[in-house]
């Protein structure tokens, strides 16, 4: 968003008031990210509130070479990562939201329908790697550009491309019953 980074320099010199501007404009989506990318409300409210706490400590070093957006990805992203890579291979399928029907477009058999498809994508994300979850979901799920992701995770152009191909093919697999 524009003047987002005057925001990030303001706040790293001590601004409390422009630092809860960009956590009211980013919280959600950061949250909406970690939420993807975990499977789990509650581990992502915590990678969130972690992110922002770093981001606080380290604005004053902010120096808008990019901008504030894709510096809290990579923030985000980062956390998230270490958290997946930390914990066991399964995924609590219980977890993952699933989203809301409207009430006049559901009847009891597509609802079951779609609870059923949400669960076989929660399970075949569980199999994708970290990093191949995570270029996924910003890809596909947050709209973000290549270079985006290869700034947001630290990582070549070519390597978010591969990434982001071989998921595709892995979710095409895993969800080919649901064609």
């Amino acid at each position: 968003m524009p003047g987002d980074n005057l925001l990030a320099v303001r706040a790293g010199e001590g601004d409390e008031e422009a630092f809860e501007t960009l956590v009211r404009d980013y919280g959600p989506v950061m949250l909406q990210l970690a939420t993807r990318l975990l499977g789990s409300r509650t581990e992502a409210e915590d990678a969130v509130q972690d992110a922002f706490v770093s981001a606080w400590r380290k604005l004053p070093e902010f120096r808008g070479d990019a901008e504030f957006s894709t510096w809290m990805y990579r923030i985000v992203t980062n956390r998230c990562l270490n958290q997946l890579r930390a914990r066991r291979p399964a995924t609590d399928l219980d977890s993952v939201p699933e989203p809301a029907a409207p009430e006049h477009a559901s009847s009891p058999v597509r609802a079951a329908e779609s609870h059923a498809a949400v669960r076989a994508l929660a399970v075949a994300t569980a199999g994708l790697s970290p990093e191949q979850r995570a270029c996924w979901v910003l890809r596909e799920l947050h709209g973000m550009s290549y270079e985006n992701i290869a700034e947001t995770v630290g990582i070549s152009l070519v390597a978010v491309r591969g990434r982001v191909f071989r998921a595709r093919r892995y979710l095409t697999e895993a969800m080919s019953a649901w064609r």
